[in-house]
């Protein structure tokens, strides 16, 4: 392990550049975890992370003892309380931060039966609870188009709480070419819009090879998205109600496609 007392380490200027920096974590392809539990989900499926940064008075920490345990001593930065909150976003009381490799999967990789297309959400945090919803909810693969936010921030990751790790996400796509080669390949396309004329969810058939669009907060669902939807869909709500947002709508869709192949 390496003790570090300033900021102008490389190592930790370059944790520092990350966390600050979303065109430096898109470019390099990697991104920062913080606190123990996320860092220790990545660890269990891809391996020990690239730099571990823990504070020095909590090494002793059962969570934290295991992570420094798993990782190459040189990889290990022992940095004080004060030191880490200069950093990090979060307070020094989590503990660790690590820089780790963001997996990276292309476009072109085989669908699977139930897929979430998320069409322009631009809010990080929105980003990262739909991501832990699909997961939670048995989703294939999170197609994400190129309007929407990272899904690697640090706003995001906390919000996914791990779940970007639990499931296959595919950044910077076009989704209506997406959506064609779907479509081709014999699966259907469901995109979520408010109109009180549009099929309730809990009357469309959501089994099968089936891709649920989400749209951004503002907008909804792209017009490209719709011109190749097979089906409209919209969430059935009390009088005076006039949507959902983004991460609750994603949540009844996604279990009610779940539902539905449960019960299948």
């Amino acid at each position: 392990m390496t003790r570090v007392i300033s900021r102008h380490n490389p190592r930790l200027r370059e944790v520092e550049r990350l966390i600050g920096s979303s065109r430096d974590r898109r470019k390099s392809g990697r991104c920062v975890l913080e606190g123990a539990h996320l860092i220790d989900v990545y660890r269990m499926r891809f391996g020990p992370p690239d730099v571990l940064v823990v504070v020095d008075e909590q090494q002793d920490d059962d969570a934290i003892a295991a992570l420094i345990a798993a990782t190459p001593p040189a990889d290990v930065l022992v940095v004080s309380r004060a030191l880490f909150s200069e950093i990090a976003t979060l307070p020094p009381d989590v503990g660790a931060l690590a820089v780790v490799s963001a997996p990276r999967v292309a476009a072109t990789t085989k669908p699977g039966a139930l897929c979430l297309l998320l069409d322009g959400v631009q809010d990080p945090g929105n980003v990262g609870s739909i991501i832990r919803t699909a997961a939670a909810a048995g989703v294939d693969q999170v197609v994400l188009s190129r309007t929407c936010a990272f899904a690697w921030s640090p706003k995001a990751l906390r919000g996914g709480q791990g779940a970007q790790f639990l499931t296959t996400l595919i950044e910077n796509v076009a989704l209506d070419e997406w959506c064609g080669s779907f479509r081709a390949d014999g699966g259907r396309v469901v995109a979520s819009v408010v109109d009180p004329h549009a099929t309730s969810v809990y009357d469309a058939d959501l089994r099968g090879r089936v891709a649920v669009a989400i749209g951004s907060e503002g907008s909804g669902v792209s017009d490209a998205m719709l011109a190749v939807a097979d089906v409209r869909v919209t969430i059935p709500m009390a009088s005076g109600s006039e949507s959902l947002n983004a991460g609750a709508a994603a949540a009844v869709l996604l279990f009610e496609a779940a539902r539905q192949r449960k019960r299948r």
